[in-house]
Parts: C-alpha cells; sequence; structure tokens
C-alpha cells in the first residue's frame, strides 16, 4: 500500500468517540501494518451540534444527524479521510457521497443500569431517573409507571456522576460504550433484552468514507465484520420502514446462529402506556426483508400519531 498523506480520522471530542475512533485506528494499523509510522493514521476531533447543545432532548433539537452532519462535511470538503461514528446515531438513509465502508464486530448491545439500587425493580416508588432516550423512557414506565423520567444529557462521566452526586436515582447507558471506556464494573446491572430491549444498532461502530475513494474503501474491507453488518441491516431496515426518528420510541436487535436469523423488534409510546412487539425469522439472505417486514407490522399495528 503507497499513500502520499496521513489517513485523517474524523471524530466527535467526546472520550467514548475518541475510544471508538482509536480502535478504529489500531484494527487499520494491525491491517496494514506499513501504517504504523508516525502520524500515518491520525484522528481529528471535531464538535458537533450534539455535543453542543445539553439542555435539551434529542427530539427537540433535530434528528439523528445532530452527532454526524459536522464529520460529513469535513469528509464531503476532504478535511478528513474517514469518519467514525456510533451507527445508532446515523440516519438509516446514507447520503450517496458516502459509503459505510466497515462496520466493526458489534459491542455487547445491551443496557446497563447506573444505580444504587441493584435493579429496576428495586428503585424506589416515584424514584427519578435520568434519560434522554425515548425508547429507553418508555420501556422503563411500561413496568414501572410511578417512575419520573427526567432528560439526562452528557457524556458517559457526567451523566454516572450525576448519579454519584444524587441529581437522579438512576441512569441507563449502553453497555457498550463502558466496555469501550473500560469501566462496565460500574455497572448496577445488565439488563436484558427482554427487559430493555436495545437501540437498533447499538454497540456497533461505522466507519464512513467517500464513495469515490476506491482505495481507502479497499483498505477499510479487512475492518468491515459480515456478521455485525448482516444484524445491522435488519435492525436498520425495521427503523427506515417505520421511518424512526428520536421522536419515535423504537428498538430492535437481530442475532444471528448459523445461518438463521431473529430480529426481535419494538414500538411503543413515550408515556409507556403501550408497546407493541413483533419478531421475525428467517436467514442472514433475509436481513434486509425481515426488517422491512417487521417495521410494516409494527407502523400498522401502532398510534398513527406516533408517525407524524
Amino acid at each position: 500500500m503507497r499513500r502520499e498523506r496521513s489517513i485523517r480520522i474524523g471524530t466527535r471530542g467526546s472520550p467514548l468517540a475518541l475510544a471508538q475512533s482509536e480502535q478504529v485506528r489500531d484494527r487499520l494499523i494491525r491491517a496494514h501494518p506499513e501504517l504504523a509510522a508516525a502520524d500515518a493514521v491520525q484522528l481529528v476531533p471535531i464538535s458537533t451540534a450534539g455535543d453542543r447543545v445539553q439542555d435539551r432532548r434529542l427530539s427537540e433539537i433535530g434528528n439523528k444527524g445532530l452527532f454526524v452532519k459536522e464529520i460529513e462535511a469535513a469528509l464531503a470538503d476532504g478535511r478528513i479521510d474517514l469518519a467514525v461514528h456510533s451507527l445508532k446515531d446515523m440516519e438509516t438513509v446514507v447520503d450517496p457521497r458516502f459509503t459505510l465502508a466497515a462496520i466493526l464486530p458489534r459491542e455487547d448491545p445491551r443496557d446497563a443500569l447506573i444505580a444504587t439500587a441493584a435493579s429496576i425493580a428495586d428503585l424506589p416508588q416515584g424514584a427519578t431517573v435520568g434519560t434522554v432516550s425515548l425508547r429507553r423512557q418508555s420501556q422503563l414506565l411500561a413496568v414501572r409507571p410511578d417512575l419520573n423520567v427526567v432528560p439526562l444529557r452528557g457524556n458517559v462521566g457526567t451523566r454516572m456522576r450525576k448519579v454519584e452526586q444524587g441529581e437522579v436515582a438512576a441512569t441507563i447507558l449502553a453497555l457498550a460504550g463502558l466496555k469501550r471506556l473500560g469501566i462496565e464494573s460500574q455497572a448496577r446491572a445488565v439488563l436484558s433484552p427482554e427487559d430493555m430491549l436495545p437501540a437498533a444498532a447499538q454497540g456497533a461502530i461505522a466507519v464512513e468514507c467517500r464513495s469515490d475513494d476506491a482505495e481507502l474503501i479497499g483498505w477499510l474491507d479487512a475492518l468491515d465484520d459480515a456478521p455485525t453488518r448482516t444484524a445491522v441491516t435488519a435492525e436498520r431496515a425495521l427503523l427506515g420502514t417505520l421511518d424512526g426518528s428520536c421522536r419515535t420510541p423504537v428498538a430492535a436487535l437481530a442475532e444471528q446462529s448459523g445461518d438463521d436469523l431473529v430480529l426481535r423488534a419494538l414500538l411503543a409510546r413515550p408515556d409507556g402506556s403501550r408497546v407493541w412487539r413483533c419478531e421475525r425469522r428467517g436467514t442472514v439472505a433475509d436481513a434486509a426483508a425481515m426488517g422491512e417486514d417487521a417495521g410494516r407490522a409494527l407502523r400498522a399495528a401502532g398510534d398513527r400519531e406516533l408517525f407524524l
């Protein structure tokens, strides 16, 4: 491999985003040892709207693109060569100027409870739980309608400190993020998908580059994980069919065993008063079709108001 310039990786500047980008950098260097030279692969932190606005829910200030658009703008104008995203933060339709050249092996997609209580059931009556996720809020309130769910923004460390300081009794974070930061032991409990179905593509890291950069696309192929791509294809197809956004409580998890694929999906009212679930089984070749079929079923069953 020959490259006259270094590879610049665009990333959000949070500790978790940097840890994910360092993982991409390290995997790229392992796959292509000639990139091990100093400054051959550089991280370029970029501030996004989702990072700057911390006092409101994401559903109140925009959509999933809040964590992506500024990074994609840098990719488009050549300030960076590739971008690293949490795939769950990305829109289901990718701008044709770009391609998801690699999706890394998925980390554990489950959620984790950060609290003094040992479980959701053990939280005190009327306890305050902080989360900006309507998906988490709706599933919490479905089983504990007494809870007081309030918005809680900030990076992983900030949200955990607010629990420690007693500002809220609990919060829920992605286990994948805790593991990537090396602090998974601080989770009070890991929530099963039966209790808290994850967000579509949770735990998956996407590597995006320009569609016309054939050389870089070829290099990134070594980083792509086929089982993860299959699973998130089903989950994102569901999300796309539902037209799910930050304003729509949607959850999905596809799991593969050999050539078999099982997709579990959920749609809910934000207050948890109604939850619709469905499951689809098929083969890995059916991933996108399974997601689309599950999305159509949930859309037909759910409240029309959820899609306005």
